[in-house]
């Protein structure tokens, strides 16, 4: 089932797109010699997605990146060369562990090895399983992004019979794919592993046991069922499924797959799969390999485990944009997947927006945002960043966004909600993410901070109500370079004299805000209006806010 039409591309694009440097061009290059040289009509990509816990970012960067990629290709070929995304979903895997993330361990210890789609959804009733839940919420968001993409259940493909006719071929090629596999297991494994994993008749549960026969002329196997009888059940109709490295080959060929992406944790066992594919008579499509996502504490994000970041949590305080720049930017580098990367992402995303508008089409096929957007941007008019909204709600402890709304309106006059709707979804992202997330530690200024203060709050009483972000930060730079404490030799300032060091800055935002940094001082500071502004620093030089802590 597709989600959405692919939007249409500018063929304005096309020439430039020859000569494109970003990753996603480099790939798709790949992919079209590939077809040039098999002369198949369309190209498949797929991404996979393990439903043993709820999906998390991780799952959404596959199928945002392989997206990036698949546009590339259409302005590659001129948009010509049909293609297609299928996001399939392993839920026939037996469950092996617990998710952390269930509300009761207990009730689903009876269904520990049954395929995901036949234990019971643990949290609704709303769905026929575990499998289909999580499948469902994948599917929300891919839908909720604008995907274009065909979702695909192993369940249904197994027992409908897709994949039937591979399946035979792979009992009749056992021997060749025990060769590829048995090498790269230790004896005890080698000794009782299969290729298949028959679904017992009897528990319905997924068994990891040899195969006694294999009788590869009527595709049947034999093995020791759970009450230790010997079963003969076909590989087809979904008795059967194929150990994971395997099925990857297994898939590869049944549906010719041209290109996937995966992880670096699969990175040693992409020749497996690549061979296990040709064994069946498929060709092994084009890979990417990408670095994985790490948790605060620097450890690999996981949907059993839930650590990181939920898609659901993202959006609580960004938006998709954000995440789809996340996601473009350095894929073979490992990135922490937290909650203190997003700032960040959304005024990167921002400025990137803004530089896109001014370039030429080939440089515009080097921005990021193409790639987020898939070739389709937005022109978004944005006058405040996240960061200086959220220093403005750290001065100002907003309950409401008309409290934002009045601070904003007042800098920068006829901007409003209605006029700048993705200003006003940025403040109530960053209400929120402030209420969540930033903590104040203030600190008292020494004796130098307390007179360098007193003079900025001189500086700002001579000027103008309506002085520009330039003209505040100018005078904070005039009274930084008479002290000392602040002057930075490595630089220049505007007489020839001695530059300012950033610890001036770093100290505004420490005293005044209960921040370690923030954005530029003259511009939060003509946000936030330069009485309110003076009205803080005679705050801290009284001691309220150390009092305050």
């Amino acid at each position: 089932m597709s989600s959405a039409k692919l939007p249409p591309l500018d063929p304005a694009f096309f020439d430039a797109a020859q000569t494109a440097r970003a990753w996603p061009f480099e790939e798709a290059r790949k992919l079209v010699k590939r077809l040039e040289k098999s002369g198949k009509g369309e190209a498949l990509f797929e991404t996979g997605y393990g439903p043993s816990g709820l999906p998390h970012i991780g799952t959404f960067g596959e199928v945002a990146r392989t997206t990036m990629v698949r546009t590339a290709f259409r302005l590659l070929t001129r948009d010509q060369v049909p293609t297609r995304l299928l996001c399939f979903s392993d839920d026939l895997d037996g469950m092996r562990k617990i998710p952390d993330t269930v509300p009761s361990k207990e009730a689903m210890e009876p269904h520990l090895q049954k395929p995901l789609t036949s234990v019971p959804d643990p949290w609704t009733n709303e769905f026929d399983s575990f499998g289909h839940h999580n499948n469902a919420m994948l599917r929300r968001f891919l839908d909720t992004f604008g995907f274009d993409y065909e979702f695909a259940s192993a369940t249904d493909y197994y027992k409908s019979g897709r994949f039937d006719a591979v399946l035979r071929r792979a009992a009749e090629r056992y021997d060749d794919i025990m060769k590829v596999m048995l090498p790269t297991l230790g004896a005890e494994r080698q000794a009782t592993y299969s290729p298949f994993l028959p679904i017992s008749p009897i528990s319905g549960r997924v068994l990891y046991v040899p195969m006694k026969e294999v009788d590869a002329k009527n595709g049947m196997v034999t093995f020791e069922d759970e009450d230790g009888r010997d079963t003969t059940v076909p590989v087809t109709g979904g008795h059967v499924k194929m150990q994971w490295k395997p099925d990857f080959g297994m898939r590869w060929a049944a549906l010719g797959v041209d290109f996937e992406m995966f992880g670096k944790d699969h990175q040693t066992n992409a020749p497996i799969y690549d061979k296990i594919c040709e064994i069946l008579g498929g060709q092994a499509p084009e890979h990417y390999v990408y670095e994985l996502f790490l948790d605060s504490e620097g450890q690999k994000i996981s949907k059993s485990k839930g650590n990181g970041l939920t898609i659901d949590e993202w959006l609580t305080y960004a938006s998709t944009d954000s995440l789809g720049l996340y996601m473009f930017q350095k894929p073979r580098t490992a990135k922490r997947l937290h909650f203190d990367v997003i700032p960040r992402a959304v005024d990167e995303y921002y400025s990137f927006n803004a530089g896109y508008q001014e370039q030429e089409v080939a440089a515009r096929l080097e921005n990021p945002v193409f790639h987020v957007h898939f070739g389709n941007v937005p022109k978004i008019d944005m006058p405040v960043t996240f960061a200086l909204l959220l220093n403005l709600a750290t001065a100002s402890n907003p309950e409401t966004p008309e409290v934002m709304w009045g601070y904003i309106s007042a800098y920068a006059p006829g901007v409003s909600p209605q006029t700048h709707p993705h200003l006003d979804a940025l403040v109530g992202y960053a209400m929120r993410y402030f209420r969540d997330f930033v903590k104040k530690t203030y600190r008292a200024p020494d004796d130098v901070e307390r007179d360098a203060l007193e003079k900025l709050s001189e500086a700002f009483a001579g000027l103008p109500s309506d002085a520009n972000n330039e003209a505040i930060q100018n005078a904070a730079l005039d009274v930084a370079r008479e002290i000392d404490r602040y002057q930075d030799h490595s630089k220049t300032g505007p007489n020839g004299g001695p530059g300012v060091s950033g610890e001036f800055f770093q100290m505004l935002y420490q005293v005044l805000i209960g921040q370690e940094r923030g954005p530029r001082f003259g511009s939060f500071a003509a946000l936030y209006g330069i009485d309110n502004t003076r009205k803080l620093i005679a705050d801290a030089l009284a001691g309220k806010f150390v009092k305050a802590e």
